[in-house]
């Protein structure tokens, strides 16, 4: 290791050791015969004194240092007098003092200042993200991210889940949202889909007897962005066989109360609140109601008893109110029996913090014939069925257990959890609102040879060959 300590890692009690670290020039002052200099990581941050008299070499070395120069610094640890200590740093009782510096790469002056108060537009902030993801609010999101993560699958584990891949090259079956495309070029006139969620998949792994599965997955969607929106994003998928609304519930909440335990130090009451969507929507005009209260910060709401279905006017057709892979409730079955679809309660639920719906679920349908009548409600033709969903019927033939899911987004949790408002900031390389990667430059044109390979052309606005 080129460093025997991170520059977040010492202390008082380390005083009079040797110590080496590397990182960047966060700041330089020049005081004449001493130059201080503040070494940062993603650790922390570290003052270093130069002084002629215990290295004259270091110290003409650090007369040429600039901000954001990576280095590597050797020296000794001296505690500070009591009236020189910062406060405000953790290493802030001590400081090194250099009898060694070594330039390992030279930076031009950044495009902005490496700090949270700096005021930056976004556009550049993403455009040189490398330099972004430098300052301490956004690594920290990205700490947070890792940490939630990490919680997240200590915790499953721990309950006999298995963590499993699902495809991210897959068929194309519209669930609300575009799909993004994928040519195939070895089946010409063919396309993949990357998945907007991994909904299938996962019910045919119930199939497949693997009664707990989770992953913490990339989601797609071609759609118009918001601040709580990306093309791709995160999150935690599971799905569990033999249980009900009440398993999903209370293994949510445990895990929740993991989460802002090992997070925020928080601990978290349990269980939810819950409340119908009939009286969401009549006490706070709202399906995803923020129940918080002045003075826990936090507050969660399970918000069940959806619509099985919504009419949609345009169409003059019954839609889905969740999707069409989830069961109703045993008692409504004679709705759907007579064709009264509006009175059919599902049996779905969301997970809401602070008016933010951060996940989603239901018991799903396990029979075929159920299945089948759910998609001749909402109208999905008998050979449109089959050719979207025939294989997750064909699953359903050979045995499928009772099962049920819900998905939590990674992104808006992140969010919420660092007070960021927009999931961006949790990103390590989001998108921008028109779908941009500001980075890479993408999306971008490919040459001609490749489209020629798949078999495609693009248009120009006239609609001829470009």
């Amino acid at each position: 290791m080129l460093r025997t300590h991170t520059c977040g890692e010492l202390r008082r009690e380390d005083g009079k050791k040797t110590a080496t670290l590397c990182g960047w020039v966060s700041s330089r002052r020049d005081h004449g015969k001493l130059i201080f200099i503040d070494i940062r990581d993603r650790y922390g941050i570290t003052q270093v004194v130069f002084v002629p008299s215990v290295s004259k070499e270091a110290h003409s070395i650090a007369e040429k240092l600039g901000p954001e120069f990576v280095i590597k610094v050797t020296g000794e640890v001296v505690v500070r007098p009591d009236k020189m200590i910062n406060k405000d740093v953790p290493t802030g009782e001590v400081e090194i003092c250099a009898s060694e510096l070594e330039i390992l790469n030279e930076s031009q002056v950044p495009v902005f200042e490496i700090d949270d108060t700096a005021d930056v537009s976004e556009e550049l902030r993403l455009t040189y993200r490398y330099l972004d993801l430098r300052r301490k609010k956004v690594m920290q999101a990205l700490q947070v991210r890792h940490k939630l993560c990490a919680t997240i699958r200590e915790f499953l584990n721990k309950y006999n889940f298995m963590e499993i891949e699902t495809p991210v090259l897959t068929k194309s079956t519209p669930e609300g949202a575009r799909d993004f495309l994928v040519p195939a070029r070895m089946s010409p006139g063919k396309f993949f889909a990357l998945p907007q969620s991994p909904q299938l998949f996962k019910q045919i792994l119930m199939v497949s007897g693997i009664d707990r599965y989770y992953q913490i997955v990339k989601c797609f969607r071609d759609e118009d962005l918001r601040a709580d929106r990306q093309p791709e994003f995160t999150q935690l998928d599971m799905e569990m066989s033999f249980v009900e609304e009440e398993d999903i519930f209370a293994l949510t909440e445990n895990l929740f109360k993991e989460i802002f335990k090992k997070i925020k130090g928080i601990d978290l009451p349990i269980p939810f609140p819950r409340l119908s969507h009939a009286d969401a929507m009549k006490k706070y005009n709202s399906d995803k109601p923020d129940i918080r209260k002045e003075g826990e910060d936090f507050a969660f709401v399970w918000v069940v008893d959806f619509p099985m279905f919504k009419y949609n006017e345009q169409e003059k057709r019954w839609d889905s109110e969740h999707h069409p892979f989830t069961s109703c409730r045993d008692e409504d079955m004679e709705y759907l029996k007579k064709g009264d679809y509006g009175k059919a309660i599902s049996r779905s639920y969301d997970l809401v913090l602070n008016g933010n719906e951060i996940g989603s679920g239901s018991i799903r349908i396990h029979k075929k014939e159920m299945q089948k009548n759910i998609f001749d409600i909402i109208g999905l033709e008998k050979e449109d069925a089959e050719k979207r969903f025939g294989f997750l019927l064909r699953a359903f033939e050979y045995g499928a257990p009772p099962h049920a899911g819900v998905a939590y987004g990674i992104d808006r949790i992140v969010a919420i959890l660092t007070g960021l408002e927009s999931i961006r900031d949790t990103i390590a390389f989001p998108k921008t609102q028109k779908g941009n990667c500001l980075i890479t430059d993408a999306p971008s044109d490919v040459d001609k040879k490749q489209l020629q390979e798949l078999g495609l052309m693009t248009l120009n606005k006239g609609g001829k060959d470009a």
